[in-house]
């Protein structure tokens, strides 16, 4: 299938700040693709040139074979964008803001009926459309935004960090819409810092300070990690996670909580490696093998990118 969305050696910088750097990846129609990375990483700066909001300073993005930097009219035109800050107005009411953006996409009257009932459908915002905006919670103002976003019918949804501040239960009901859209044709561009998030994309890219440290799907990214890794339950050590970093065979070390996720090197033997911890701590200690997640993923590429860099 060919690219809906063709990014080829993408670059941009605000003064001598480089925002990103030679980021390169494509979008196949009907895809759920996603932007992985902390702050800083250069996720909004790609979407906002993604929508014509911002130029490269280098290379090139291509939308339905539109040039971002030539094409605006016609990009806009199919694409409903989500920044981060979406500005609902707190003083209409849910049904006068969807009719309001109706109006400022130019939606054929014949066709607006429809259109609100199929966005009351999925949102299910029909017991709400007459409370006022400023007075939902924040799970619902997302899913008001996302309904005014898609009101045009857009052939890309581009959506910046739709879910940041969502209480978990709405998070996941808003995934659950992101699916449903997908599943009905339309390509969705989404960026967040949350890997859970990024094990319902078809396919990501990993980002960190503007570079794209990794691509593919979600499962064979985490295949790829090839290092061997133990979780240390026990809440006792996890303050002293540096004195494991300097046990021979430990490759990193990451506390999640109560546990320990302690990275090897290949080849290390299981069992002598418990035996230097054990001595390093001055006490027995249980490893437990554990399959890499997402997380561990992108804290093996930053750690990787951070020793090249030195």
């Amino acid at each position: 299938m060919d690219a809906l969305i063709s990014v080829e050696h993408f670059s941009k910088s605000y003064g001598s700040q480089k925002a990103v750097q030679d980021l390169s990846f494509e979008i196949r129609g009907g895809e759920l693709f996603g932007l992985i990375g902390p702050d800083g990483a250069g996720k909004t700066t790609t979407m906002r040139t993604l929508v014509t909001l911002l130029r490269p300073d280098s290379g090139t993005m291509h939308v339905q074979g539109f040039d971002v930097s030539k094409d605006i009219r016609n990009i806009r035109s199919i694409t409903g964008y989500m920044p981060q800050r979406f500005s609902l107005y707190p003083d209409l009411s849910v049904d006068q803001n969807l009719r309001f953006f109706a109006d400022l996409f130019a939606v054929p009257k014949k066709e607006l009926a429809a259109r609100l009932e199929r966005l009351y459908h999925f949102s299910r915002l029909q017991p709400f459309a007459n409370r006022l905006a400023g007075r939902l919670s924040g799970g619902m103002k997302q899913k008001l935004a996302l309904s005014c976003t898609l009101i045009h019918n857009p052939v890309l949804l581009v959506l910046d960090e739709p879910t940041t501040g969502v209480d978990p239960v709405s998070r996941n009901e808003f995934w659950n819409i992101l699916r449903e859209l997908r599943a009905q044709g339309v390509t969705i561009i989404v960026s967040t810092p949350y890997m859970d998030e990024a094990l319902f994309c078809d396919r990501i890219v990993i980002m960190h300070e503007g570079r794209a440290l990794a691509q593919g799907t979600p499962a064979a990214l985490i295949e790829q990690m090839q290092l061997p890794m133990y979780a240390l339950r026990d809440s006792d050590v996890v303050m002293r996670f540096a004195v494991i970093e300097q046990t021979p065979g430990v490759v990193s070390v990451q506390t999640f909580g109560d546990t320990l996720h302690i990275t090897a090197e290949i080849g290390t033997d299981e069992a002598s490696l418990t035996r230097s911890i054990a001595a390093a701590l001055g006490h027995d200690v249980v490893l437990e093998p554990i399959a890499p997640s997402l997380e561990d993923v992108f804290i093996s590429l930053i750690e990787k990118e951070t020793r090249h860099a030195t």
